[in-house]
């Protein structure tokens, strides 16, 4: 009898001001289970890392992708979103038969998909995914603080923070902030104004 191997799929990054939106999706092996698999955002950054290791060898497939701020500005967040999740279920090396996605939009996918709200704290493998998704994006975040070392992305991650937004305001806006999400968009109509 042939296994039905269902990908859970989630992403992290929808709402922040800087920076990509990163989708996941794993595929768990039910002969090697997962204990503490939880939505991301209820978890500790130390839990998710470890998780995120022990994902990462017991799943039978597993895959991280990513829509580019410029994607974001050009298509919008939500089909940004739609796009880094498509990536992440083609880069899976397993072609599963079924894809339950976080939320309630459905990429445009080869194989049947089901949209669950509250995915990621009812179904084990789409928390996996969220994990996957949080841990690589805030991964990125860290990344861009070594390069742009003024703004605190290692702290707010490039969610609008009041620091995050005192950044911008002293510092003005980088390439890797999302020129369609305001503030940041207020800002540009406003050089553009003097």
């Amino acid at each position: 009898m042939q296994n039905f191997n269902i990908t859970g799929v989630d992403e992290a990054g929808r709402g922040p001001l800087a920076g990509p939106v990163v989708a996941a999706a794993v595929i768990l092996n039910p002969m090697r289970p997962i204990k503490g698999l939880a939505d991301s955002k209820i978890l500790s950054e130390s839990k998710r890392d470890k998780l995120s290791i022990i994902i990462k060898e017991a799943a039978l497939s597993w895959s991280v992708a990513h829509a580019t701020v410029e994607e974001i500005d050009e298509l919008n967040i939500l089909q940004a979103t739609l796009l880094a999740m498509r990536r992440a279920v083609e880069g899976l090396h397993i072609r599963p038969d079924e894809a339950l996605i976080d939320g309630n939009c459905l990429p445009d996918l080869s194989i049947p998909a089901r949209a669950i709200a509250r995915g990621d704290s009812k179904v084990k493998a789409i928390s996996a995914a969220s994990i996957l998704a949080k841990v690589e994006r805030d991964k990125i975040m860290c990344n861009y603080y070594k390069k742009y070392p003024d703004f605190s992305f290692h702290q707010h991650k490039g969610y609008g923070t009041k620091q995050h937004l005192t950044e911008i305001e002293q510092f003005g806006f980088l390439d890797i902030h999302r020129k369609t999400f305001n503030p940041v968009k207020s800002i540009i109509i406003q050089m553009k104004a003097k």
